[in-house]
């Protein structure tokens, strides 16, 4: 069996089985916590569980992700030829920090396991909370699934809540209302504390706007 068989097979094993009961903040971050269970043997589990950090949407456009690093070649290609056709058409950017937290093996079935820490998330009533059962050679799949499939979840929401809020009408420039009061809060930062200006020339390119704001940004430093 080769790698993309093995890689099928374990996605058609892999399931959340207990999704959270909330969906990701608009406005904010959210935590998760997350339990990820596996099968060793006929009455033999293993139980992981960690944390994923969702950071506050972010608005972007194909111009902003173009300019991100950690794309393939491949990938670049597509974005580069989607900010061609709408290069300031917005969407929106989820990031996300996995931290596992700890590993047990339990002397009992697969089906028990699920069904008692199903129980307890019920009784402890966090909306953010979920199971996942996964294979034990590739259970980390469970996790990189369940991420995906929460953000499916939450973008119809979250984009509903920009849009009440005007966060999704763009100006003359293609650059929504969002963005500009994020890089205004940038040059608060920067003004006072200089060793991040990087941090601001950076988003500032990331959305072809560092020419607008080339001589504000220079006054910074004529103080």
């Amino acid at each position: 069996m080769d790698a993309e068989e093995r890689l099928r097979e374990a996605m058609q094993k892999t399931e959340v089985v207990r999704p959270p009961r909330g969906r990701l903040a608009t406005f904010g971050s959210s935590t998760i916590d997350y339990y990820v269970v596996t099968e060793m043997g006929e009455s033999m589990s293993v139980v992981r569980d960690g944390t994923v950090h969702a950071e506050r949407p972010r608005i972007v456009t194909p111009y902003y992700l173009l300019h991100l690093e950690g794309f393939s070649e491949n990938a670049r290609a597509y974005l580069g030829m989607m900010a061609e056709e709408n290069p300031h058409e917005p969407g929106i950017f989820y990031s996300y920090r996995n931290e596992p937290s700890s590993v047990n093996v339990v002397s009992e079935s697969l089906a028990i396991v699920l069904g008692n820490l199903s129980a307890r998330l019920d009784a402890e009533n966090n909306p953010l909370s979920a199971i996942m059962q996964g294979t034990e050679d590739m259970w980390d799949l469970a996790v990189m699934m369940f991420i995906y499939e929460l953000t499916r979840s939450a973008l119809g929401g979250n984009v509903a809540d920009m849009r009440r809020q005007g966060l999704l009408a763009r100006d003359s420039s293609g650059v929504t209302d969002s963005v500009r009061k994020e890089i205004e809060l940038l040059f608060a930062v920067v003004k006072e504390d200089l060793s991040r200006a990087s941090e601001l020339v950076t988003e500032l390119n990331r959305w072809g706007l560092y020419q607008e704001y080339e001589d504000r940004f220079l006054s910074l430093f004529s103080r």
